[in-house]
């Protein structure tokens, strides 16, 4: 199989219509954030995905389906329902984030819940940014869901397809347990005579990477995170989630040399 890598901001001619990649095919965008089914297969936190993990922005079939996979056989994956796919949890209103590696004029962005279609956006066919975000309201769909997240194309048949996993509202619906109650009140004892040698060290955080790192698929940056990759060491341009073929040497858009 030919690996294709997708540049995140390709370089594009006045018109927007020229795509600079290093493959046959060309790019397009997903839904990075929440993950889609197609980024988590790229991150690897999905694994055995077949070759959607490499081309995460590719799910495009004509309008008006109403599958994961935008009716491409290669991609079936994402509709296969027996995958277990990880739902994140979130609010009542959810902000999805696409991440366009080619800018098509958009006629409308859809969201639908099971058969209803919970918002559109019409973008009135305009050439988007390369970053596009949504603020839909779910707080009618509590629970387990898969969004379907439709980006139709202004000037072709066509449209691109994402299932998002989510678990609206953030947890199982179920009360947490009462706190143990507090046993007899012990005597004070008395006050130590010498401090400690060494203070107690608070826990580092977790999920955020740690500045000059290296660089490695299915981790969220922020602007101005550092990371090293092949020795040399990088600065992130703009906040998004990698995927494997977003290598710094590959995505200039995204890292700066230092």
């Amino acid at each position: 199989m030919r690996r294709t890598i997708a540049y995140p901001l390709a370089i594009l001619t006045a018109a927007g219509s020229t795509l600079v990649t290093a493959g046959p095919a060309a790019a397009h965008g997903y839904i990075s954030s929440p993950p889609s089914r197609q980024a988590l297969c790229a991150a690897g936190t999905v694994p055995d995905c077949g070759p959607i993990q490499f081309e995460p922005q590719s799910v495009e079939g004509p309008k008006g389906l109403r599958n994961c996979h935008g009716g491409l056989g290669q991609f079936a994956v994402l509709s296969d329902e027996s995958r277990n796919w990880p739902a994140k949890s979130v609010g009542d209103t959810v902000t999805f984030s696409w991440t366009l590696t080619a800018r098509h004029r958009t006629s409308t962005w859809e969201y639908f819940v099971g058969g209803t279609r919970v918002a559109v956006f019409d973008d009135g066919n305009q050439i988007p940014n390369s970053v596009v975000t949504h603020q839909v309201d779910l707080s009618g769909f509590p629970g387990r869901q898969t969004v379907l997240a439709v980006w139709n194309i202004g000037d072709t048949p066509n449209a691109f397809y994402n299932c998002v996993d989510l678990n609206v509202g953030g947890g199982s619906g179920t009360r947490p347990p009462a706190p143990p109650s507090p046993g007899p009140t012990a005597e004070p004892s008395a006050a130590p005579t010498t401090a400690p040698s060494t203070p107690p060290t608070r826990p580092a955080p977790t999920g955020a990477p740690a500045d000059g790192e290296a660089w490695k698929p299915g981790v969220t940056y922020s602007v101005g995170d550092e990371v090293t990759y092949d020795g040399v060491r990088y600065r992130c341009r703009q906040a998004h989630t990698t995927i494997r073929s977003w290598e710094p040497v590959f995505t200039p858009a995204l890292w700066l040399a230092l």
